[in-house]
């Protein structure tokens, strides 16, 4: 295969060789995806419903339940399609839609992380001009600008990646087509444009990255000012899911990427893949949901109201 012009199709990293395992990795994936959707489908179910929770705070929260479950679709279904179906092919198409749809989620997720603490940040240091500073529009704003800037960012890693000739075969070391594993496939020298890109990209990261840090710094420097404990432990509430969501967000990314080369195998590579890939938007709920009161509430009446629901159907039904 002297270029990608002449690619129809890539060849996936497999779980297992076994049917058993094969079917072992299906159930296990089946699993964790049914939790993401059931978790960031009741946030999003409750956040929507529950006019109490129609804030700032609660409106970037359902976009990032959104970008979870984007994030974790793209990549799972066909990873667990593969292995109940023993196959390995994903067409070229669309592993570039795999590719960019990946980037565009994740990286939408990471600048509305950056937002939010923003929010956070405009709460608790300046709350006389939340109101001013968090309005209806400015929120609309800055979510679009998180999305529409993961778009663009996307858009032109996938179609740089894309136009770089791979001579290296067809089969990508992971269990969905990521760029640095298509990069591996590419000729000699082919790829600088796309490792420019990704210097770029790596010190916008960066830079939101230090502005949750000193976001988070004032934060906790005006947290600590507060004289009632009452009042310190209600500003940590809103702050502590946060601060985890980011933590484990960056952590697995971090590691994924600057991992030392001593420990890199393609068993490592997979299981790092996984803890940044699928852990986060599975947990991300019920991160969100331990501390806090007002969205555990509204969860209840969801499910409440769900099961109620669910209840005058099988009556109905049984008339």
């Amino acid at each position: 295969m002297s270029n990608s012009s002449s690619l129809n199709e890539f060849l996936l990293l497999a779980f297992a060789d076994t049917r058993e395992l094969q079917l072992l990795h299906f159930s296990l994936f089946l699993g964790i995806y049914l939790a993401a959707i059931l978790g960031n489908g009741l946030i999003i179910t409750a956040v929507a419903c529950d006019h109490r929770l129609h804030t700032p705070m609660y409106f970037f929260l359902l976009s990032l339940s959104l970008l979870d479950l984007g994030t974790i679709s793209t990549t799972v279904p066909k990873s667990m399609a593969n292995s109940l179906w023993d196959a390995r092919a994903i067409s070229y198409l669309g592993c570039a839609a795999q590719v960019f749809l990946f980037l565009f989620l994740l990286g939408g997720e990471y600048y509305l992380l950056t937002v939010m603490a923003y929010d956070r940040y405009v709460a608790i240091c300046r709350p006389l001009h939340y109101g001013t500073l968090m309005g209806h529009r400015a929120c609309v704003r800055m979510a679009a600008a998180a999305w529409g800037g993961s778009f663009v960012n996307a858009l032109l890693h996938t179609a740089n990646t894309f136009s770089i000739p791979l001579c290296q075969g067809n089969t990508v070391d992971q269990f969905f087509c990521e760029v640095p594993q298509i990069l591996k496939l590419s000729c000699s020298n082919s790829y600088l444009r796309e490792i420019g890109l990704i210097a770029f990209s790596a010190a916008v990261i960066f830079g939101c990255f230090i502005f949750i840090v000193l976001s988070y710094v004032q934060i906790f420097t005006a947290v600590l000012r507060i004289p009632s404990e009452q009042g310190r432990n209600k500003a940590f509430s809103t702050c502590i899911p946060h601060l985890a969501v980011v933590s484990l967000f960056v952590s697995t990314i971090i590691f994924a990427y600057l991992k030392p080369p001593s420990i890199s195998s393609p068993a490592m590579d997979l299981v790092v893949t996984v803890l940044y890939a699928v852990v986060p938007p599975t947990l991300n709920p019920l991160i969100y949901s331990m501390r806090n009161k007002e969205l555990k509430d509204a969860l209840r009446k969801v499910i409440s109201w769900t099961f109620f629901s669910s209840g005058n159907i099988a009556i109905f039904l049984h008339k």
